[in-house]
């Protein structure tokens, strides 16, 4: 992967890869969306709302899985100076911020007519809705400090602190008392959901994934040419 720090090389490899990516983001959601409204089965107890499930879940799978790999980029940063770290890391984050909104969103719906409020300050939601704030907070430090290098770092370092939180949310059900479901997929003893609602929710995911990673590259795309435009504004001014 050393081979890609350069830019230069990023962006022709990117560039090659974007449209297979999209391809495979519409033919993954044509078939989740297909076999999550049209194929799987109402649940007895929940009727029709269970299908907000194939949206919700899969949004608070990726708003985990985006700051994860901000919180690894950042750390490639800081350790290695790899010079696309930093791009990852911040490209990635307004991505993973509407993630992290999807999900709460979609979760408040759901919850509902499960548990009769839009809202409660459950373990769960309390720290999938402190994500979404780290994720703003994270922007908002690119967006306010002007010198490039400190904003890398400060925002480097924001990321790492903030990543206590993704085991927070993955075991706050096992933690403490919750309205929120356990895990029901990533188990150690297997999944604990039929395979009618198990395969569309990881056609789902997959379609997620393949989603987020055409957007990043996309993302990553414009961050570079922002930067090589500044560095000329700023070599104009030099001159």
């Amino acid at each position: 992967m050393q081979r890609y720090a350069n830019p230069t090389r990023f962006m022709a490899l990117s560039g090659a890869l974007i449209p297979y990516a999209a391809a495979v983001t519409v033919l993954l959601f044509g078939a989740g969306l297909y076999l999550s409204l049209v194929s799987a089965p109402a649940d007895y107890q929940q009727g029709e709302t269970v299908r907000i499930m194939f949206i919700h879940v899969p949004a608070a799978w990726m708003a985990l899985f985006v700051y994860t790999t901000i919180a690894g980029a950042s750390v490639v940063a800081l350790i290695w100076r790899h010079p696309l770290a930093d791009a990852a890391a911040r490209s990635a984050a307004p991505i993973g911020a509407c993630f992290t909104f999807l999900a709460l969103a979609t979760g408040s719906l759901w919850g509902k007519p499960m548990w009769g409020a839009w809202w409660v300050w459950d373990a769960r939601l309390t720290s999938v809705l402190v994500l979404f704030l780290l994720y703003l907070g994270y922007i908002a430090i690119w967006q306010t400090i002007d010198e490039p290098i400190r904003a890398a770092r400060i925002a480097a370092i924001v990321a790492l602190v903030g990543f206590v939180n993704v085991p927070i949310i993955k075991f706050s059900v096992e933690w403490w008392n919750s309205l929120h479901q356990p895990a029901s997929v990533l188990r150690m003893d297997g999944p604990a959901i039929h395979s009618s609602i198990l395969v569309p929710l990881l056609v789902m995911g997959l379609a997620y994934t393949a989603l987020f990673i055409t957007l990043h590259l996309i993302a990553m795309r414009s961050e570079i040419l922002r930067r090589r435009v500044r560095n000329l504004q700023l070599a104009r001014l030099d001159a």
